[in-house]
């Protein structure tokens, strides 16, 4: 582990300016992206993943973008086998590497590794999703809370993936998806790396999210998501119940008024950005700043790849 290259990790909520920071990052020294963004890695969802656009991209390269099908999701464990490959090409190419994303899970299997959990049982996994669509998520997520209050607390009752993935774990080992992962402990780093988390103050944050989700909808999402249906794309996948998705689905498949649902889109976003500073602010290690700190940024980034010997 201690030869595989030394990461620059970008995190924070969504919209708090992560990828504006990252091409500004890889433009002084030299780098490139990898993505940790748990929809920007479909291809076709580009409006309501909010992908770096063609100009960003042509002055930094990114990678994990556009990389799996909407209907074939892309797992924490598969993301991290895929950004190992990036980055030792990266490597290979002498360019540091910037991670860049708000996606704790894949972050968290990129530089800790994920828990031993026994593998799918497609009897059980099938019995789970058929008691989704009978019983619906508050019912399947309460169920969660009673074999695991603890795996319950950091899930949204909508994420279908991740709690039935628990409920499986907990039904086939008898105990709670969350002590295995404390046993595990994640104390070992799979790479060294300096973690940077981006922060606003909340109302900021907010009006932002309110700007950056009103824009998606003036964008054309609709039209994204009905043209993903078109091409056959199933509304239950997961990347289509994710934010600004599953809201346009209300419209195209429900009858809700759009304005009703981009109502919905915009609190459940600034919802989902709470979450994830709960998150991020639990990860060891990491320096906060605001995106508007170039100088005091880049001035960790560059100590850190010089101790690093990733500096002239």
């Amino acid at each position: 582990m201690s030869e595989r290259p030394p990461l620059v990790v970008l995190v924070g909520p969504t919209a708090v300016g992560k990828t504006a920071l990252a091409v500004h990052l890889c433009q002084k020294f030299g780098a490139e992206v990898v993505g940790a963004d748990s929809v920007q890695v479909y291809r076709g969802l580009d409006i309501g993943s909010a992908k770096p656009t063609a100009r960003e991209r042509t002055l930094a390269p990114h990678h994990l973008v556009d990389v799996a099908e909407p209907d074939r999701p892309l797992d924490a464990a598969a993301y991290a086998r895929l950004a190992d490959e990036a980055i030792a090409e990266l490597a290979r190419r002498g360019k540091r590497v910037i991670v860049a994303g708000g996606s704790g899970l894949y972050i968290k299997a990129l530089l800790q590794g994920l828990a031993p959990a026994p593998p799918v049982d497609p009897a059980l996994r099938a019995e789970l999703a058929a008691q989704w669509q009978e019983q619906g998520p508050q019912a399947m997520h309460a169920r969660l809370a009673e074999l695991d209050p603890q795996a319950a607390d950091r899930l949204h009752p909508n994420d279908r993936q991740r709690v039935l993935r628990a409920l499986e774990v907990c039904l086939q080992t008898g105990e709670p998806f969350s002590r295995l992962q404390q046993r595990h402990g994640f104390q070992k780093s799979r790479y060294p790396h300096l973690l940077i988390g981006l922060t606003r103050p909340r109302q900021e944050l907010n009006r932002r999210i309110d700007l950056r989700c009103r824009q998606m909808w003036d964008q054309g999402l609709l039209q994204e998501v009905e043209g993903l249906l078109k091409r056959g794309v199933p509304p239950q996948v997961r990347p289509l119940q994710s934010l600004g998705y599953r809201h346009a689905l209300m419209v195209l498949l429900e009858g809700m008024a759009p304005a009703e649902a981009l109502a919905l889109m915009i609190r459940d976003t600034k919802a989902y950005a709470k979450r994830q500073m709960t998150w991020f602010r639990g990860l060891e290690g990491i320096h906060w700043h605001l995106p508007e700190d170039l100088a005091g940024v880049s001035r960790r980034v560059r100590n850190f790849w010089e101790t690093r010997g990733e500096m002239p």
